[in-house]
């Protein structure tokens, strides 16, 4: 059971344009003149700039793969620091949740170097994506991140039970300009441009009870909050495949409290799934948390078909490495004119070390 206390942040008071903070990337082109948000003026402030959370909160629970019990603190961080993380066991050592640090995709994604990584950071990212953190310090005291049950919702609700601190910097989004696309067999998964952001996924598995549910789903973030959409979706997996896993160190943590177990009659789960897509909508939740280790919200859209966290990482590093493919905007923080401002395309970020604090 996860009880969080809910704070909404209110509009600033004379600000017509007002946003949900869980919808960030409610963006729509009006032509040459500029964007235009989607408002949802009762919760929420203006996207255009840097958040951060209020005040330090934790959660403890226990990793799906290590089955260690771990402490996760989420702290404020100025702004333009981005998420990084914090392994509090290994002497405060830094890691930033970038895609080039991403050293293992096998069933999550982790970032790291050597034998210094944080694992299964895809959830939290996910969540910080959907209610629009910029900057944030993920403090832990273990290897991996706790799963808590499954879904991004707990971490949602961590972060809405201090809420969210406006920051003076402008936000940065990462605008696609032309398509880039990375496969693997008949898998793929793509970027191409987009007047705000969409996700598309196609779940391909020929299985009894796989096959009773939706398989694709297209979700624009302009129309529909990450929390309504997708961040309740939980992991799951196929009992049949559960010793493999666990042969290879993997799903050590696993159970029906944090994961859809699945076996060739039906879901083992007494509550049933929360929604008849919620297998592809966790792949989606998936996406967009490994896609926001980009370092920013993207706008564009994203197309993937039988992809997982390997080809979403080399997608990310794909457009990453194509200057010409992608390039930073940010918005005036007027909110009577949001006029896009380009700052040009960024060459491929640095492979710094990991750094003791």
């Amino acid at each position: 059971m996860f009880r969080f206390a809910v704070e909404r942040v209110p509009a600033e008071p004379g600000c017509p344009m007002a946003i949900s903070p869980l919808s960030p990337l409610s963006l729509h082109f009006l032509g040459d003149d500029g964007y235009s948000l989607v408002t949802q003026p009762h919760i929420g402030f203006a996207v255009v700039l840097q958040t951060t959370i209020n005040r330090s909160v934790h959660a403890i629970g226990i990793g799906v793969h290590g089955a260690s019990k771990v402490r996760m603190t989420l702290r404020p961080a100025p702004e333009n620091t981005g998420i990084v993380f914090v392994r509090a066991d290994r002497g405060d050592a830094a890691i930033e949740a970038k895609a080039h640090w991403v050293c293992d995709t096998l069933l999550s994604t982790s970032v790291g170097e050597g034998d210094l990584r944080v694992a299964t950071v895809e959830h939290l990212m996910s969540a910080l994506w959907g209610v629009g953190v910029d900057n944030l310090i993920v403090e832990l005291n273990g290897e991996e991140l706790p799963i808590l049950d499954g879904s991004a919702a707990p971490f949602v609700r961590l972060v809405q039970s201090v809420g969210l601190r406006k920051q003076s910097a402008l936000r940065r989004f990462i605008r696609v300009r032309r398509e880039i696309e990375v496969r693997h067999g008949d898998s793929f998964a793509l970027l191409r441009p987009f007047d705000g952001f969409r996700a598309s996924y196609t779940f391909v598995a020929d299985h009894p009870v796989y096959n009773r549910f939706p398989k694709s789903a297209c979700i624009d973030f302009g129309s529909v909050a990450y929390e309504d959409a997708v961040a309740g979706a939980r992991s799951f997996g196929l009992m049949a495949e559960l010793a493999a896993a666990q042969a290879a160190n993997r799903c050590l943590g696993s159970s029906l409290e944090n994961a859809v177990g699945i076996d060739d009659q039906g879901i083992l789960n007494p509550e049933g799934l929360r929604c008849d897509d919620e297998f592809v909508k966790h792949k989606v939740l998936d996406a967009l948390g490994d896609l926001y280790l980009l370092g920013g919200p993207l706008l564009g859209e994203f197309v993937g078909y039988k992809s997982g966290h390997t080809l979403n990482n080399r997608l990310a590093r794909a457009l990453l490495e194509a200057p010409s493919a992608w390039e930073y905007v940010t918005f005036g923080s007027d909110p009577q004119r949001l006029a896009p401002r380009s700052q040009g395309a960024h060459q491929t970020p640095s492979r710094a070390r990991p750094v003791a604090r």
